[in-house]
Formats: C-alpha cells, structure tokens, sequence
C-alpha cells in the first residue's frame, strides 16, 4: 500500500531507494472505520494526509447543525487543513471518513524534518500547494458559475467510481442544494 504513496511521489520527482525509505520512516499509516474522524472542527490539525484506500469528506458545521460539504477525498487524495497544520490555528472544518479507509499520516514535525533530509521534497510539495489552489479556483468558480445541475454531472463524470458510496445527503451537501432538489435532478437525467 505504500507503494501507491511512492507512485504518487515520482509523478512530479524522482526518489532514490534511500530517500523513500526516509520517508516512510516518517509516515504513519492510519486505519479509521465508517464515520471515524480524522479531524474535528476547532481543533488542531496533526496530520497532513494521503488517502490509500477510502474516502472522506471535507466538511464544516453550521451553527444550526447543518453541513457543508467543502469537498470530497478519494483514493491518492492528499487532505490536509492547511492553515491549522502550518500556524497551529483552530481547524475550520471536519475530515470524516465515508467507509472504512486507510490514510498515511505525517506530522509538521517530521514533514520539516523530511524537507530537511530530503530537499527535494520541497519541490512536490510546491506543486501540491499549486494543484490546491487550482482545485480550490475551480471549485469557487463552478458554485459561483455553473448550476448545481452540470455541478451534478460534472461529479458523477468526474468520479463514476465513487457516486453510488455517496449517500443523497451528502451529495446535496456538497452540491448546495435541498435533498429533494438532488431527487428532482437525477430524474432528469
């Protein structure tokens, strides 16, 4: 299973045999069950995460208890709050698991110690900060753009694999809009 870590590693930069084993030294591999959670709003955030196997979602709390669904994290997903794991601020949202699933954790700790041994890791890290951003971009921009009806499309598009494990609620969460409004959309199509 680390070898999917490795994988996802060398497709932005090489790693010498020596360098990985540096690495997963470093790492912790985590097990959480069905609705375990990796992180709790307004706590602190530990852990930068790689999804092995399972899926999570990425969510905040309403004052009246209703959630909203940031995003969602699949399988070589990296999640991660990044302003609580960086400046040690209150997290602003929940990482929940979906169904039984493996993530491989650093701590801020070891990653500084990993930018040290391995300064090349520095690099990838770049390009996962800017792969971020463009996720973040692209998703401000569907909610602001699109209707929650090519939002819709453009998921189960996006993720055929991973529709049917997402319950309506969190669907509709996600998307914006009422459960009942998530119904009415998928009879049209």
């Amino acid at each position: 299973m680390y070898e999917l870590l490795r994988q996802n590693i060398e497709t932005k930069i090489p790693l010498t045999q020596d360098e990985w084993e540096l690495i997963i030294n470093k790492v912790e591999r985590f097990t959480l069950k069905k609705n375990d959670f990796l992180q709790i709003q307004d706590s602190n955030s530990k852990y930068e995460g790689f999804v092995l196997k399972g899926s999570f979602k990425i969510y905040t709390l309403k004052e009246n208890g209703t959630e909203s669904i940031l995003f969602f994290a699949f399988d070589t997903d990296w999640i991660c709050d990044v302003e609580s794991f960086y400046h040690q601020k209150p997290t602003k949202f929940n990482i929940k698991a979906l169904e039984d699933s493996e993530i491989l954790v650093i701590n801020k700790t070891n990653k500084k110690k990993l930018f040290q041994e391995v300064p090349k890791l520095i690099q990838f890290h770049t390009m996962m900060v800017e792969k971020t951003n463009i996720i973040m971009q692209e998703r401000l921009l569907d909610v602001l753009n699109k209707t929650s009806k090519q939002r819709y499309m453009e998921f189960i598009k996006k993720y055929p694999h991973k529709t049917q494990q997402i319950n309506n609620r969190n669907l509709s969460s996600y998307l914006g809009v009422s459960h009942e409004f998530l119904s009415k959309i998928k009879k049209t199509i």
